[in-house]
C-alpha cells in the first residue's frame, strides 16, 4: 500500500483524469445494479395478474437498455482516462529513472548489471500502469459493488442479508492471509527476473567471446539455471492465488447454499415473495464477486508494487558523486591541472593512489605510464570527476572541481578511451556527438585530422552510413579514429588520451600521432600510454608504480636516471 500511495501521489499531475474516470466508474457501477432488479420486477409481474404485463415489460426493457448504455459508456470513459493518466505517468517515471541513472557514478554501474537496469526502465516501469489503470480502478469498482449490493440486499430482506454475511469473515481472513504472503514472494520473483535479464544481456553483448572460448554450453546452463529459478519463484508467488481462489469459490458457494436454504424456508412460511428470492440470488453473486476479485487484485498489486519498488530503489539511491546545490559554472579554462595529496581506493582495503601531487601547466603534454593497476586511468577518471577521491583535491585553474557543476567541468574536457564506444547511428552522428552545433565542414575537418576521412568516403553512404550497435561494422582502428575525430571536434581546452592509438597499425598511428601533437599544442593534454614511442616528446613523463609517483621528468632526463622508465624503454626497443 505504501508503494501504491506513493505512485498515486506522484501522479498528481494527472489527478483530473483519474477523478473524471472515478465518477464515470461510479455511474457505470450503479447502472449495472439494475439488471438483477429488472429480473426481480419481471418475476413479480409474472406472478401478478392485475397488471398490464406487456406495457410494464416494455418499460423495464427500455430502462434496462438505458442503464446498459450508461454502463458501457462509463466503462469506456473510465478505462481511457485511467490509461491516459497511467501511461503518461509511466513516461514521466521512465524519464526520472533514466535521468537518475545518468547522474549515478561509474561505481554504481560497475556493481550493477546492464540488463537488470534496462529491465527496470523498460519493464518494471509498466507495473505502475497496471496499478493506476487496473488495480486501483478494480479495487474501487469492487468496493462500490460490495457496498451498493449490500444496501440492496438489506432493502429486499434484512434477514436473508444477515445470513449472506455469515461467510464474509472467512473470505476476509483468506484474503488477508494471501496478502501477507504474496508481496515478499513477488519481490523475490522480480529480483530473479532482473538477474536473468542481466545474464542474457551480458551474454548477448559478449557473444563473440563466448564463441571464441567455446563457452556456449556453460552459458546455456547458466541461463537455464536462472530460468528455472525464475519459474520456481513465479510458481511460489502463484501458489497463493491458486490456493486461495478455490477456497474463496467454495466459501462463496457455501454462502449461496445457506441463503437458498434459508430463503426457501422464508418463502414456505410466506415471509418472502418468489420475486424477492430471484432478485436476492442474482444480487448475491454480485455481492460475493468483489471479495473473490480482491484476492486476485492483491496478488496483482503485490507483483506490480514489487516491480515499482525496484524503480524507487534507484530513484531513492544517493549518487557517490554529488553536485553541490551551490556549485558554480566553470568557464572555459586555460588548462592548469593540480592534483593535491590525492588518495583513492575503489574499495576500502586497497589504495590505488596514495598522496599523489602533480601539477600540469596550461598547454603542457603530460604522459602517465606504468604497469596495469597503478592508477593511470584512475587519475583521468578523477579529473573528469567520475569518482571522488577519499583524500585530496583535484583543481583546474585553481578551482576545486567539487565546487563546480559536472556539466561545466566536462565541457572543458575531451577524452578518447582505449575501449571506444560508438552509438548505433551514422558516422556523422557519432562524430558530432560531442558538439551538436558543429557544421558539416567542421565534422569533415575533424575526420581529416584523425585520418578517418578517406575510409569514411569509401563507405556506401559516406558520413551517413549506419555503423551498427557499438560500431560493429567498423574495424577497431576505424572506430578509434572516429572517436579521436569526435574529441578533436569538441575542441576542449583539456584533452585526455587513454591508449587512444592502441588499436591502430604503426603507420596510421604515426600519422594520427602527428595530428594529435598538432592539436595538443593548443591545449593541456594528458596521455596514458603503454607504447613509450608515442610519448617521447611529452613535456613531462610521470612513471607510476604501486608506491605512487616513482619518477617524473622529460624523456632525456628519465633515460639519464637509468631507472624504471629507462628499463621499460629498453625493453620495448628490444
Amino acid at each position: 500500500m505504501k508503494t501504491t500511495f506513493r505512485i498515486f501521489k506522484e501522479a498528481k499531475k494527472y489527478w483530473s483524469h483519474f477523478i473524471v474516470a472515478f465518477f464515470a466508474l461510479v455511474i457505470s457501477t450503479v447502472a449495472g445494479f439494475y439488471t438483477p432488479w429488472a429480473l426481480r420486477e419481471l418475476t413479480a409481474l409474472a406472478t401478478n395478474d392485475s397488471v398490464n404485463f406487456a406495457s410494464e415489460a416494455l418499460r423495464i426493457g427500455l430502462l434496462l437498455l438505458f442503464t446498459t448504455f450508461l454502463q458501457a459508456a462509463g466503462n469506456s470513459v473510465s478505462g481511457y482516462l485511467n490509461h491516459y493518466g497511467a501511461l503518461h505517468y509511466v513516461a514521466d517515471l521512465r524519464k526520472r529513472l533514466y535521468s537518475k541513472l545518468q547522474c549515478m557514478s561509474l561505481k554504481y554501474f560497475h556493481k550493477s548489471r546492464t540488463g537488470d537496469l534496462t529491465g527496470r526502465v523498460v519493464s518494471d516501469a509498466m507495473e505502475a500502469e497496471i496499478l493506476l489503470a487496473h488495480v486501483i480502478p478494480d479495487f474501487i469498482f469492487n468496493i462500490l459493488t460490495f457496498a451498493g449490493v449490500g444496501v440492496i440486499l438489506i432493502t429486499i430482506n434484512w434477514r436473508l442479508a444477515l445470513m449472506s454475511l455469515v461467510t464474509i469473515p472467512f473470505l476476509i481472513g483468506i484474503t488477508i492471509w494471501q496478502s501477507r504472503n504474496v508481496s515478499p514472494t513477488w519481490k523475490e520473483n522480480a529480483k530473479v527476473r532482473g538477474e536473468l535479464a542481466g545474464t542474457v544481456q551480458d551474454n548477448l553483448s559478449g557473444i563473440k567471446e563466448i564463441q571464441i572460448f567455446n563457452q556456449q554450453a556453460h552459458e546455456e546452463k547458466k541461463v537455464a539455471s536462472l530460468s528455472l529459478r525464475h519459474s520456481k519463484a513465479y510458481l511460489k508467488a502463484s501458489f497463493f492465488f491458486e490456493t486461495t481462489y478455490p477456497l474463496l469459490a467454495f466459501v462463496t458457494a457455501l454462502g449461496t447454499v445457506i441463503v437458498v436454504v434459508y430463503g426457501g424456508h422464508l418463502m414456505g412460511t410466506g415471509q418472502i415473495a418468489i420475486a424477492d428470492i430471484v432478485g436476492f440470488v442474482m444480487y448475491l453473486s454480485m455481492f460475493y464477486g468483489p471479495v473473490k476479485s480482491i484476492s486476485g487484485l492483491v496478488e496483482r498489486a503485490g507483483e506490480s508494487s514489487a516491480g515499482c519498488r525496484r524503480i524507487f530503489d534507484v530513484i531513492d539511491d544517493t549518487p557517490d558523486v554529488k553536485e553541490k546545490k551551490s556549485a558554480a559554472i566553470l568557464p572555459r579554462v586555460k588548462g592548469e591541472i593540480r592534483l593535491e595529496n590525492l588518495s583513492f581506493a575503489y574499495n576500502e582495503e586497497n589504495l590505488v593512489l596514495e598522496n599523489v601531487n602533480l601539477t600540469i601547466k596550461p598547454g603542457q603534454t603530460v604522459a602517465l605510464i606504468g604497469t596495469t593497476g597503478v592508477g593511470k586511468s584512475t587519475i583521468a577518471n578523477l579529473i573528469n570527476r567520475f569518482y571522488d577521491p577519499q583524500m585530496g583535491t583535484v583543481r583546474i585553474d585553481g578551482v576545486d572541481i567539487c565546487e563546480v557543476t559536472l556539466t561545466s567541468l566536462r565541457d572543458n574536457i575531451s577524452m578518447v578511451l582505449q575501449d571506444t564506444f560508438l552509438f548505433n547511428g551514422t558516422v556523422y552522428e557519432n562524430i558530432v556527438y560531442g558538439w551538436k552545433d558543429a557544421s558539416r565542414d567542421d565534422v569533415v575537418a575533424a575526420a581529416k585530422a584523425s585520418k578517418a576521412h578517406d575510409f569514411i568516403e569509401k563507405m556506401e553512404n559516406g558520413y551517413d552510413t549506419i555503423i551498427g550497435e557499438r560500431g560493429i561494422r567498423l574495424s577497431g582502428g576505424q572506430k578509434q579514429r572516429i572517436s579521436i575525430a569526435r574529441a578533436i571536434l569538441r575542441n576542449s581546452p583539456i584533452l585526455i588520451l587513454d591508449e587512444a592509438t592502441s588499436a591502430l597499425d604503426t603507420k596510421t598511428e604515426q600519422e594520427i600521432q602527428l595530428a594529435l601533437d598538432e592539436i595538443s599544442k593548443e591545449r593541456t593534454t594528458l596521455v596514458i600510454a603503454h607504447r613509450l614511442s608515442t610519448i617521447r616528446h611529452a613535456d613531462q613523463i610521470v612513471v607510476l608504480s604501486d608506491t605512487g609517483m616513482a619518477e617524473i621528468g622529460t624523456h632525456d632526463q628519465l633515460m639519464a636516471k637509468n631507472g624504471i622508465y629507462a628499463r621499460l624503454h629498453e625493453a620495448q626497443a628490444s
